[in-house]
């Protein structure tokens, strides 16, 4: 403001509808909420933001959270910000304040990232394309376990996902029960029947990784199932019910994984396995960083903003996400999408990391009226783009 050597006005006057509008306030260190006068600005200008530049972070934006400081802050079309991006441009509400955000360069050299934003960059030179001496087993085995007979769509979901993602082999374990409702829906999938968690760690132990939880119940049953799992060497990808089934005892389920297994919540299922975490964290990324470093296994938060962390403390936010996934079943797709990335070899976190990308992707790219069996069928065409 000292070298500004045009008009100034006092901030209570009023600007020209066609002013743009350079919001220098506070930046990303601001610590106290915005003043009466102040929070009135902001939300009269919260219309106009499309007029709005903010610098390092809206005012009254806390950067280390995402959320407001008191009960407003600014909003902008465009954030310019400097070095590197902060917690507050990827994870909402901030993300939505911010707008478009550019990186400004100031000269200050590069410093390692343990967070990253969910984009090809991250993980697309690892991605786990075929040779062309590649078979189906080459390509990796999975198995998905199915809920009884009549709560048998989630699992087939999950398992049209991996094969469309690019897993050679995919197998359906089924209660004998539920055959014939599973036979009666699948081509290309594999169906295996089974009665107890020795069988199901049998079928396992042949087989890189395997997924549990979509519609498999919150009973005993499925508890076993998947410390059955566990001992196998298999990679898990933990989802739904049979993370549900350890909200009373939690720590059996931790001590039983390991660093190449996901966990996939939702923030009701989070809360579940990880009471209090997410209300106690500052803010989503290190709630998620914390459980990941409890579970000894990558966490992936599902959610507008979901978030992934590995126990290493690495962590990405994805940006990508997309109201259309609000549809039931799309979990169980992702929780397929992972399985399959990691039978085909991908480490656990790049591969978490992958799948929510092209997840979100796909549902973008067939927009209104999707409903999750049309994501495994899109999974070509955006990987087809990633490909080139």
């Amino acid at each position: 403001a000292a070298l500004w050597e045009g008009e100034t006005r006092a901030l209570g006057e009023g600007w020209a509808p066609e002013a743009l509008i350079v919001d220098a306030l506070f930046g990303a260190g601001l610590d106290r909420p915005l003043s009466a006068e102040l929070a009135r600005r902001a939300r009269a200008l919260e219309r106009s933001s499309e007029r709005v530049v903010a610098v390092d972070v809206p005012s009254g934006l806390c950067g280390d959270t995402g959320r407001p400081i008191g009960d407003a802050c600014f909003h902008a079309a465009l954030t310019v910000t400097f070095h590197r991006q902060k917690i507050a441009h990827v994870l909402e509400p901030g993300r939505s304040a911010c707008g478009e955000v550019v990186v400004a360069d100031i000269g200050l050299p590069p410093t390692p990232a343990a967070l990253f934003e969910n984009t090809p960059d991250l993980w697309l030179a690892r991605y786990p394309w075929p040779d062309v001496a590649a078979h189906k087993t080459t390509r990796g085995r999975l198995i998905v376990v199915s809920g009884e007979a009549w709560s048998t769509g989630a699992a087939r979901l999950a398992a049209r996902a991996a094969l469309r993602i690019g897993a050679g082999l995919v197998t359906l374990l089924s209660p004998p029960e539920a055959l014939m409702a599973n036979a009666a829906h699948l081509e290309a999938v594999m169906l295996r029947p089974f009665e107890t968690a020795p069988e199901l760690a049998a079928a396992a132990s042949e087989v890189e990784a395997a997924v549990i939880g979509p519609a498999a119940g919150v009973t005993p049953a499925t508890l076993s199932n998947v410390l059955a799992l566990a001992r196998t060497g298999a990679a898990l990808v933990v989802d739904a019910d049979a993370l549900s089934v350890f909200r009373d005892e939690p720590e059996e389920l931790f001590s039983a994984l390991d660093r190449d297994d996901v966990l996939t919540p939702h923030a009701g299922e989070f809360e579940r396995v990880f009471p209090g975490l997410l209300k106690s964290a500052p803010q989503r990324i290190a709630a998620v960083r914390a459980a990941a470093r409890r579970a000894q296994a990558v966490v992936l938060l599902k959610g507008p903003d979901t978030v992934i962390a590995a126990p290493d403390g690495r962590a990405a936010v994805n940006l990508n996400g997309t109201p259309w996934l609000a549809t039931a079943g799309s979990g169980d797709v992702l929780a397929g999408f992972v399985g399959g990335l990691i039978a085909q070899g991908m480490e656990s976190f790049e591969a978490a990391c992958a799948a929510v990308w092209i997840h979100a992707a796909c549902a973008d790219a067939f927009g209104p009226g999707l409903i999750s069996e049309d994501l495994p069928g899109l999974a070509p065409g955006v990987l087809r783009g990633l490909r080139g």
